[in-house]
């Protein structure tokens, strides 16, 4: 999470000014920000308040039922894994582990 975001959509940047910035190791999602050539905008895959799915089939099919697309890749997993951890660096150069 980066304070003081600019440059970007206004609906991008949260009430104290903040952009969360997402660093990906997954081939997939990888290769189609290399093809595309551009940062792509995304949510968490739950609604708000409720736990972080570990893998596809845990994701609530209400939401599903309210994006534009779904791709069809890695549905099947059945691991689990971990999300994301999420650093907040301030503008003094501190580091704040939100959640590791």
């Amino acid at each position: 999470v980066y304070p003081g975001a600019r440059n970007v959509a206004k609906n991008l940047i949260a009430e104290d000014g903040s952009l969360g910035i997402r660093l990906c190791k997954d081939a997939f999602c990888s290769s189609l920000i290399h093809t595309v050539n551009r940062p792509l905008v995304s949510t968490s895959a739950n609604f708000s308040g409720q736990p972080t799915p570990t893998n596809f089939g845990e994701i609530s099919p209400e939401l599903i039922k309210l994006v534009d697309y779904v791709v069809e890749y890695r549905q099947k997993d059945v691991g689990k894994s971990r999300p994301s951890s999420i650093i907040r660096l301030g503008l003094d150069g501190r580091v704040e582990i939100l959640r590791k």
